[in-house]
């Protein structure tokens, strides 16, 4: 992979986690145990406080798989599988920078799971 190639991944890396920062600033978990509303309200409330809990712990990771795929960047090995160590497909860096895996192994982990 040439230079251009890496700081075109990286742009997109960093953008992607701009975004999730910008997102983690403007996101607040609705308060629990309000007593107004009926029993419908809170539990509307309740579902709607999980569904960001869920969302947050998902920008965490993606936030961390970014940060790990810049690492890469940094010491040279962003664009090889981390387990069969071959080159990952550009279209999967392009759909996915922050991989670590090529498609058939990502497909392999998925399938035993």
């Amino acid at each position: 992979m040439n230079a251009r190639d890496l700081e075109r991944y990286k742009r997109l890396l960093l953008a992607k986690q701009d975004e999730l920062a910008a997102g983690e600033t403007t996101t607040r978990v609705p308060p629990a145990d309000e007593p107004e509303g009926d029993l419908m309200d809170r539990a509307s409330a309740d579902a709607e406080a999980e569904l960001h809990i869920r969302l947050h712990a998902t920008d965490g990771r993606l936030l961390k798989a970014i940060e790990d795929a810049l690492t890469r960047i940094r010491v040279g090995t962003f664009g090889v599988c981390q387990v069969c160590q071959q080159p990952v497909s550009k279209a999967r860096l392009e759909a996915v920078p922050w991989t670590r895996l090529c498609r058939q192994c990502k497909d392999r982990e998925q399938s035993a799971v």
